[in-house]
């Protein structure tokens, strides 16, 4: 069915705003784009689309703010991010129903989401702290030495639809403590997160232009990018745009962090616990309908009996998921799995699954066939594939759904070999009894983030987010400290004071001692 056709009378679709200068601003591009709701498949609202224009006064209206906003002490700063987690976290449970509203995600999965977001505001809150500098004394004869962080500027923020609040809570509360500016071009596949975030931070006291929305496609991108007066870019999302996003952005000078695709395989050892090890993989790869970076989509079983064992119970685990809404108090019931987020990225999963099977891997489970919710909602099943071989596309693409393959190797060297020579390196997990084997899996690994025993190793707030190989482009992982270092530079003074200057003229290298 086509987005024309399903569409109600015009004027019973809402229009959302963006967000600059502090106030919701209405779009002047008449470009719009549609924002289903995954469970009915209807259209809920349309997004503006913005222009160069558009995105220039955002800009500007963050660049008119910076001065004041940078040269309030961090405590003042932190003061407002301390109000805005106030806030956060008493209308939790209303960002979640918009999570599942646009995203699809279950209820339950988008507290989670909105909850691990809180996370970094509150790291962020402790920014006095983090922007100590260091202070040496007497490097040389009445000479001393200190640092200091400073901000950029204006920074933006280029953010996903598979986390419509987490992610852009991974970059905005920190670049606003050190004391930049912000703006955020969000997903336009759900884009109302980002205007309630953005109410929030103004109930929460944040001065007028100091953090901006801007909707929009790749028009909108491609003006963040080209903008003399953007200092930084952070991005999240596929491989090829965070190429694409950290080319053009060092291009035009800026700093970029761009955090790319993945495709995170988890090794099941032959002496792990194989209960925990299914519980874990069903959750892993099929949580949040597969929608996420670190799912894990690929298991390597070492042994056959392992993966014999392993396949039998995934099978027996996966017959049991639920499938529905899940929204607060849906009158089916709770579900584990909801909806991908759009019809075309439906269609888009459901393509790799016919093409595992063209291309020789035992389909095992067939998410295609899976009772379903009635309706047009965007649903499928899990998905399990077994006997998939490194040649296969299904294995080397990523297909942010829920499918997983099982790959088969004969040892944990050949295991191992694997993942290190995958394109990607964001997340990986091993599940073993074994401290040898888990110390040198992780020291040995060629990934970013590592679990033992844990599925989905992202880290707490207080550490910092990020994959290796075509996983990451740039020098500077996400959140945490990595965060603050990227949302400043350094600057370095070395003082004297009149009363210990040597008099006359001295041509050589100075040494200080």
């Amino acid at each position: 069915m086509s987005a024309t056709a399903m569409h109600p009378a015009a004027t019973a679709i809402p229009e959302l705003n963006h967000w600059i200068a502090g106030v919701p601003t209405p779009g002047t591009s008449k470009r719009f784009s549609d924002v289903y709701h995954p469970a009915t498949g209807q259209i809920q609202s349309r997004v503006p689309l913005a222009t160069e224009a558009e995105v220039n006064g955002a800009v500007a209206a963050a660049a008119a703010a910076f001065p004041e906003w940078s040269s309030q002490p961090p405590l003042r700063r932190a003061r407002v991010l301390f109000r805005f987690r106030e806030i956060f976290e008493r209308r939790l449970d209303e960002v979640a129903i918009l999570i599942n509203r646009e995203h699809g995600k279950v209820f339950a999965d988008a507290r989670g989401e909105a909850t691990r977001g809180l996370e970094v505001v509150e790291f962020a809150t402790g920014i006095p702290h983090l922007l100590k500098g260091e202070f040496t004394e007497q490097v040389g004869s009445g000479v001393d030495s200190f640092c200091m962080r400073q901000p950029l500027g204006v920074v933006a923020g280029i953010t996903p639809f598979n986390f419509p609040a987490m992610v852009p809570m991974w970059m905005f509360p920190i670049a606003l403590a050190c004391g930049n500016t912000f703006v955020l071009k969000p997903s336009e596949r759900d884009p109302s997160s980002a205007n309630l975030l953005a109410e929030m931070l103004k109930e929460a006291g944040l001065p007028d232009g100091v953090f901006n929305v801007v909707h929009g496609d790749k028009q909108a991108v491609d003006a963040i990018l080209g903008h003399a007066g953007i200092a930084a870019v952070s991005f999240v999302g596929s491989t090829p745009i965070a190429e694409y996003v950290y080319r053009a952005g060092t291009a035009t000078g800026k700093r970029v962090q761009a955090l790319g695709g993945a495709k995170n395989h988890m090794i099941v050892m032959p002496d792990a616990d194989l209960d925990q090890a299914a519980d874990a993989l069903v959750g892993a790869a099929y949580g949040s309908a597969g929608e996420r970076c670190m799912a894990i989509s690929v298991a390597v079983a070492v042994g056959a009996h392992t993966a014999d064992a392993l396949m039998a119970k995934l099978q027996s685990r996966i017959a049991d998921l639920r499938i529905g809404d899940g929204a607060e108090n849906a009158v089916s019931g709770e579900s584990d799995l909801g909806p991908l987020v759009t019809r075309a990225h439906l269609d888009r999963v459901t393509s790799y699954i016919q093409l595992g099977t063209d291309e020789g891997a035992t389909l095992v489970v067939d998410g295609r066939n899976t009772a379903l919710p009635k309706g047009d909602g965007f649903f499928i099943g899990a998905t399990l594939f077994d006997h998939v071989k490194p040649t296969m596309r299904i294995y080397k693409e990523e297909i942010f759904g829920p499918v997983l393959g099982v790959v088969r190797a004969n040892n944990f060297e050949t295991a191992l070999q694997l993942i290190n020579d995958h394109e990607f390196g964001n997340g990986t997990s091993i599940f073993t009894r074994d401290g040898d084997t888990a110390r040198d899996f992780a020291r040995r690994v060629q990934a970013g983030m590592v679990g033992i025993n844990v599925p989905i190793p992202v880290p707490m707030a207080f550490h910092s987010f990020g994959g290796w190989k075509r996983s990451l482009f740039g020098d500077h992982a996400i959140y945490g400290p990595e965060g603050v270092r990227f949302y400043t530079r350094l600057k370095t003074i070395t003082a004297r004071w009149p009363a210990g200057i040597r008099s006359g003229v001295d041509t050589t290298m100075p040494t200080l001692g």
